[in-house]
């Protein structure tokens, strides 16, 4: 038996993760990050039916800078995760399993990712 100058199972610090598993991994990460979203949303909406005072504490949490922040980031999963399901759509119809239309794929929805954000932020 010979032995090979090799690690014996790839680490992070040798091995890079392709584009396509780190989409992957990524849409599962933003997809609990609109659920913590979504609980912020209705916490803010509970706090509107529940008075004034406590609408303006809500109202001042988010739209102090960490607030703001967090809302950047929940519009930036949003986008991500509604490309990245358009293109689970397109693989349910049967397009993009071709390893270069799925690159293409990935790539077309990062730019959407950045271009509806930064609109929906401009606008």
């Amino acid at each position: 038996m010979t032995t090979r100058n090799r690690p014996l199972s790839p680490h992070l610090q040798i091995y890079r993760l392709p584009l396509l598993a780190l989409m992957s991994i990524t849409h599962r990460i933003t997809g609990v990050g609109l659920v913590v979203g979504l609980l912020v949303l209705a916490w803010w909406l509970c706090a509107a039916a529940g008075g004034a005072a406590s609408f303006n504490d809500a109202q001042a949490l988010l739209g102090s800078f960490i607030g703001r922040l967090f809302l950047f980031g929940w519009s930036v999963a949003l986008f991500f995760h509604m490309g990245h399901g358009v293109r689970h759509l397109l693989w349910d119809c049967g397009w993009g399993f071709e390893l270069d239309k799925a690159y293409l794929s990935a790539r077309v929805a990062l730019v959407a990712t950045v271009v509806l954000t930064l609109l929906a932020w401009i606008i």
